[in-house]
């Protein structure tokens, strides 16, 4: 046993990355992420144009712009893991970079309701590929103890993506339209994928565990494994339940305060893009910070910190939609707003310790299924709908969007529930994943 040991421990060591190595693809992979996130959440920003220009209603116009690249992106993130289990990561994460950046700009030519679709679903079809084959990667440059330091630095892809799709596309919309920001977002989404091909070294799989079994599972085995985990369906639907959350009401938020404050696109960035910047990297570095720490190992501190936040965020989330004040509005935005980040890194780090290494793509694809399903499916056309069932004749306004989005807001105490659950299980879970015993 302690020859086995010794000989898996130098097996382990032969294969491990350069520190240089590890955090140039680290960096590569928060662009990779940075590039999805802008190109994915731009729509909301200019979704007040789009719908006027395509003569919508509120619940049309989420139809149109969220539904295609959710569809797409949550059907087809399943087979698309299955080949990242199995074959190249940097070259389907390159294929898919350049296949979304395409489409991203071919959203800007669309010039009716049907390509700005067919647009969408090219994005979706593309960005499949890409945070899935991001995580399984860098689990393959990162031991498990620094796992979830890893893909929270990784998760400052999200904070500036969205700065770049709030802020910056506002300010582009002002000056050019609408049409533009999606020209401007997706030729160095391209260049970027290129980069990939040509820079980044694909890792033996498997390589920084203490698990010889490599070959990625059939789906049916897979699900099985993922539901006797029960720390992992508990982390997964509290993940979900943030996202439709946090990022279904982001979605509609430039419009709310374009609406309600009478702001143009570029006004309501200025008041969110630095939020989403600054609020949402101080969150995920503090997080990143805060998991590196020893005490932070033990898992159980994770879930629980993940709850009690989510909590705490959700009231000033309510706070947001109820006031008529702007100066409130933001005050409650800036806690709010970098909520919606810090539990990426961690969830995406407790996963891939929830999981063993032939197994960590799927993971990741079921978690961002669920997870799309509810900020991209059933949030943005949810708040859409209610926003014209509520306004008088069904016509939706600005009074009738805000009670919408007031219905919406407490679903972030449901989150809160299912990272506190998952305490029981989640150290049994990593041991029965990993190999690796779980630091008390």
């Amino acid at each position: 046993m302690t020859a086995n040991a010794d000989t898996i421990q130098a097996e382990v060591a032969r294969h491990v990355p350069s520190m240089a190595a590890r955090w140039y693809v680290l960096i590569m992979m928060c662009l990779v992420y940075t590039l999805s996130i802008a190109d994915r959440y731009v729509t909301s920003t200019v979704l007040e144009p789009i719908r006027a220009e395509l003569k919508l209603t509120n619940l049309g116009v989420s139809l149109v712009t969220a539904w295609p690249i959710a569809f797409f992106y949550v059907t087809l993130g399943f087979p698309i893991s299955s080949l990242i289990d199995r074959f190249s990561r940097r070259n389907i994460i390159s294929i898919s970079m350049i296949i979304w950046s395409v489409m991203t700009t071919y959203t800007g030519l669309a010039r009716n309701q049907l390509q700005f679709v067919m647009a969408r679903i090219g994005v979706g079809i593309g960005e499949a590929g890409g945070t899935p084959g991001a995580n399984s990667l860098l689990s393959d440059y990162f031991p498990a103890a620094r796992r979830p330091m890893a893909l929270t630095v990784f998760s400052l892809g999200a904070p500036i993506g969205a700065f770049v799709a709030y802020q910056i596309a506002g300010q582009i919309a002002d000056r050019y339209g609408w049409r533009q920001v999606f020209m401007v977002l997706g030729i160095p989404g391209v260049l970027a994928g290129l980069a990939v091909w040509l820079t980044v070294r694909e890792p033996r799989r498997g390589q920084l565990d203490h698990k010889d079994d490599i070959v990625a599972p059939p789906f049916v085995e897979t699900m099985r494994f993922l539901w006797a985990q029960r720390a992992a369906v508990h982390v997964m639907v509290g993940s979900a339940v943030t996202a439709l959350w946090g990022w279904g009401l982001m979605y509609w938020t430039p419009t709310y305060l374009q609406l309600i404050f009478r702001l143009t696109p570029g006004q309501a960035g200025v008041i969110t893009g630095p939020m989403h910047l600054w609020g949402g990297m101080l969150a995920t570095i503090f997080t990143g910070w805060l998991l590196a720490l020893k005490p932070m190992r033990d898992p159980r501190r994770v879930v629980r910190l993940m709850g009690y936040w989510i909590g705490a965020a959700t009231f000033a989330s309510i706070g947001v939609y109820w006031t008529h004040s702007l100066v409130w509005a933001q005050v409650f935005l800036w806690i709010f707003v970098p909520s919606i980040y810090f539990y990426i890194g961690p969830c995406f780090g407790l996963l891939n310790n929830l999981a063993p290494p032939p197994m960590r793509a799927m993971f990741c694809a079921t978690t961002l299924f669920v997870a799309n399903v509810g900020n991209l499916v059933i949030a943005p056309p949810l708040i859409g709908g209610l926003s014209d069932w509520f306004g008088p004749g069904h016509v939706s306004n600005p009074e009738s969007l805000r009670l919408a989005m007031l219905c919406v807001a407490p679903l972030g105490f449901w989150a809160t529930a299912h990272y506190l659950w998952s305490i029981r299980d989640i150290v049994a879970n990593v041991e029965r994943a990993t190999g690796v015993r779980v630091e008390h």
